[in-house]
């Protein structure tokens, strides 16, 4: 990045599976985002959005939301405006929760799934959760505020087996190096 660069500030997370066979539960992803303080970096979330909750100020959004992948293209659209993210926080963690209603499944049994991470039409990141086929869920990017005020962008797929709720409350952990 050059010295005019003000990082990354706007994303959209889109993920894609195929819906389960037929006779079998439908299979429903969660995208979930989280945002950690300034004051508490590695802690708790100070607030977290997914399918049932948003952010308080709209900076981070939950364009589209599918219970059983039967979308066209991507299922599941999060749009973070990370420029607009308020200075009291440090660090926005996104990850992918398989829920568990009618069936237990890990992500080897999600058919074909798929994860993008762009900035306008520039691909940042896409992954099939290949290395984590084991895991219910699963911590996928890492935003963090650089000294400048910019965000920069650590991707990578960290899989967890925990309940859905706990992984929401540690997925911000899970990226800490």
């Amino acid at each position: 990045m050059n010295g005019l660069s003000k990082g990354i500030e706007k994303v959209e997370v889109s993920l894609r599976w195929d819906p389960s066979p037929a006779g079998q539960p439908p299979t429903d992803l969660d995208l979930v985002a989280a945002t950690y303080g300034l004051d508490d970096p590695y802690g708790e979330p100070a607030y977290a959005v997914h399918f049932d909750s948003r952010s308080p100020d709209g900076t981070i959004t939950l364009n589209r939301d599918s219970t059983d992948g039967r979308g066209f293209g991507w299922d599941e659209v999060m749009t973070l405006e990370l420029d607009r993210l308020d200075g009291r926080y440090a660090r926005v963690v996104v990850g992918v929760v398989i829920q568990q209603r009618a069936v237990n499944r890990t992500f080897v049994d999600v058919q074909r799934p798929g994860l993008r991470i762009r900035e306008g039409y520039t691909v940042l990141f896409e992954n099939d959760f290949g290395g984590v086929l084991g895991a219910t869920a699963a911590a996928v990017a890492e935003f963090t505020r650089d000294a400048s005020g910019g965000w920069r962008l650590r991707a990578g797929v960290f899989g967890s087996d925990g309940d859905p709720a706990v992984f929401v409350r540690q997925m911000g952990r899970m990226h800490r190096s």
